[in-house]
């Protein structure tokens, strides 16, 4: 009987930082690829090593801290944190050197057969090496402070990410000392690449800032031998600790720690593959790691700089083909953006549709008189955000601007702080969310005096209020005046400023209070269905899927007879297809052009679907430890919109990854069956 079966079990589960590993190994097959334009699958490529960069600053991090405190912590998968070290070590080394692989053997020679070339020392002309030499004399040299290693000059603690290099020399020092090893540190302010003079019409030339480097390292050392030079690099603890509960002045607490960022433990090394062992053996205990933190490379250690190479702008042949993104029929092309929302709900899907109503929707109510107030909460925006600006132009004409900026989001902390200083200079009211939840919700309100009456309007998304990034992601976004709907929207403003309880809402669903139980409610509501002999369906679609409750009640509703599809862009620890347990559930994962954002959930519920949209993955973080929105799309023509969406992400046969049982991903081919793209089909659908 499947009643009998644990869902508890620890090998229904796969674990959350493996399984992240895994999407990173999807972004890093885009770089194969060969349907992608060249410096698309250039730019994949960089992304894989952003995100490893992340991966060891936050994740094995926190597990080598783990390990430190002797801790035997565990997920439902029940990998400790040695245990689950090792198994991350393993599998990082085996994505390294295929990313290497893929650089070297197959996107350079590509590169080159397409006039971009990035010239070896061994292969400069002496018009190229004489340019160089001038550039180091003149531009880097000065720079640069060669650091000799001795009981006066210990090891330097090098920044998190910075290029360095390891310099043996033989030979005596200006002291009359035998010499020893020395480190240069490259300035932060060079760039990586650096573009050669005079190339070839048609043609473009590079030289990496570590082959200028090595190839004059040794004027830095005069009356000294150079016997060996090798790049490498320290990865570092990136997670702030701020303790919330003992800090008077978050703002000032989180300023103070964004400093130890930079020095943090060191969690990696990455380091030329032509380096000694001797060397790498003295580099490791210099920064405190073991042999298996050590990753040896063939090529530069800091690969998403060549990122600064994909946006060449003689050479849009070798991207993708760039696209205007669409408007709704109800927006319009101008007026009052609050006069169409009055008409009815209009939903957004960002970057096929424009991200413009959205600023609009703030600058309209900061330029409106009959606007009396603006609430909005901020988790990224970016640099030079016009929705700020048009926050601190709202509060400089006397209208009452509150803000919730959350401070604590990760590696925006800084601009945050700026942000919240700017606005409340401006007389904006500031609030940083709540202490011990981070404020994650997408919302915006505006209140306009109508008449006699005042009249709430609200945005609702999936996504954060940044221009920029709306280009990249994919995202919803609701904007209506229903009032049940707006007054809950009130109410949760209420609630972050006033901290009052405010009780429960007709129709958002909240974390840290109701959305995780109504989520288990929906799921349960379908497994009656099943039991009844009623069709029912879940359909669900997220960044992450790993909090252990939800994983469980979709597992038994697949034992029910509920069939569940699942659309999880990155961490997945639920395992589909086993026997008794969740045969009738499937996941695939989508990565494509742009990055899946979108969180929509689908119940059948019979013949009364419900469909919503949040901020929120299914994670313990999102569900008990952040304050998130996850809202309904009541009106029927759109709700049947996100359903119809919904099912041709699960028709892509071009950018999808099926799960297996075994925890392997496998490409989806399209075979006999019509090619389908869920992004471009959008792109075409809903662009100009």
């Amino acid at each position: 009987m499947t009643d009998d079966i644990d869902l508890k079990r620890s090998d229904l589960y796969i674990n959350r930082e493996l399984s992240l590993l895994e999407f990173n190994g999807r972004v890093l097959a885009q770089a194969l690829d060969e349907r992608l334009p060249l410096l698309e699958r250039l730019r994949f490529l960089c992304i894989f090593s952003t995100n490893l960069d992340e991966f060891f600053e936050i994740r094995v991090a926190r597990l080598q801290e783990l390990q430190a405190l002797g801790s035997a912590q565990a997920g439902p998968d029940q990998l400790g944190p040695t245990e689950l070290l090792h198994a991350i070590g393993a599998r990082v080394h085996e994505q390294v050197d295929i990313q290497y692989r893929i650089l070297n053997d197959t996107l350079l020679p590509a590169l080159a057969g397409q006039g971009i070339h990035f010239v070896a020392r061994g292969d400069w002309s002496p018009e190229q090496a004489d340019w160089v030499r001038e550039f180091f004399d003149h531009e880097l040299a000065p720079m640069l402070s060669p650091m000799g290693l001795d009981p006066a000059h210990p090891f330097p603690r090098v920044l998190n990410k910075s290029l360095n290099f390891i310099v043996a020399l033989s030979g005596m020092d200006a002291f009359g000392r035998r010499s020893g090893n020395a480190v240069v540190q490259a300035p932060r302010s060079l760039p990586r690449i650096i573009p050669l003079p005079h190339a070839p019409a048609g043609q473009h030339q590079f030289v990496f800032l570590s082959s200028v480097i090595h190839a004059h390292v040794g004027a830095l050392f005069p009356g000294m031998e150079v016997k060996g030079c090798y790049q490498f690099r320290v990865t570092r603890n990136s997670d702030l600790f701020v303790d919330e509960e003992e800090a008077d002045d978050l703002l000032r607490a989180v300023e103070g720690e964004l400093q130890s960022r930079r020095y943090g433990d060191a969690v990696r090394l990455e380091v030329a593959d032509t380096c000694p062992q001797g060397m790498t053996d003295y580099l490791l205990a210099q920064v405190g790691l073991e042999p298996i933190d050590l990753f040896r490379v063939n090529g530069p250690v800091n690969l998403n700089r060549l990122l600064a190479v994909c946006d060449l702008p003689e050479r849009p042949d070798l991207r993708f083909a760039p696209f205007s993104p669409g408007l709704p029929a109800a927006l319009g092309p101008s007026g009052s953006i609050f006069a169409a929302i009055a008409k009815g709900d209009v939903l957004l899907h960002h970057p096929f549709q424009s991200f413009l109503p959205v600023v609009e929707f703030v600058q309209q109510a900061a330029s409106d008189p009959d606007v009396l107030a603006i609430k909005q909460t901020l988790y990224r925006t970016g640099e030079a955000s016009v929705i700020a600006d048009a926050l601190v132009a709202a509060a400089r004409a006397g209208k009452e601007v509150t803000v919730v900026v959350e401070l604590r989001a990760r590696f925006d902390e800084e601009a945050n702080i700026a942000l919240a200083n700017r606005l409340q200079e401006a007389g904006a009211h500031v609030v940083y969310g709540v202490v011990g939840y981070k404020t994650h919700a997408k919302m915006s309100l505006v209140v306009r005096r109508e008449g006699r009456a005042l009249r709430h309007y609200a945005h609702l998304g999936t996504g954060n209020y940044h221009p920029r990034t709306s280009r990249l992601y994919t995202d919803y976004g609701l904007f209506t005046c229903q009032p049940a709907v707006v007054e809950d929207v009130q109410r949760v403003f209420l609630q972050l400023t006033s901290l009052g309880v405010v009780g429960r809402f007709e129709h958002l669903l909240e974390s840290p209070f109701t959305l995780h139980d109504a989520l288990l409610g929906k799921i349960e509501r379908e497994a009656g269905h099943a039991r009844a002999g009623r069709p029912a369906r879940i359909v669900i679609k997220l960044n992450a899927l790993v909090e252990p409750r939800s994983i469980q009640a979709l597992y038994a509703a697949s034992q029910a007879g509920v069939e569940v599809d699942l659309i999880v862009r990155g961490m997945c620890a639920l395992r589909p297809g086993v026997p008794g347990v969740s045969e009738r559930i499937r996941v695939r994962s989508v990565v494509g052009r742009f990055l899946e954002h979108t969180r929509v959930f689908y119940f059948q519920n019979g013949s009364e679907a419900e469909v919503y949209c949040g901020s929120a993955d299914w994670a313990e973080r999102n569900f008990f430890r952040r304050v998130e929105v996850c809202f309904p799309i009541l009106d029927e023509a759109l709700r049947t919109r996100v359903t119809d969406e919904l099912m041709l992400y699960l028709a892509d046969n071009q950018q999808a990854w099926e799960l297996l049982a075994d925890g392997a991903y496998r490409r989806v081919e399209h075979g006999a069956a019509a090619p389908v793209s869920a992004q471009q089909t959008l792109l075409e659908r809903l662009g100009v």
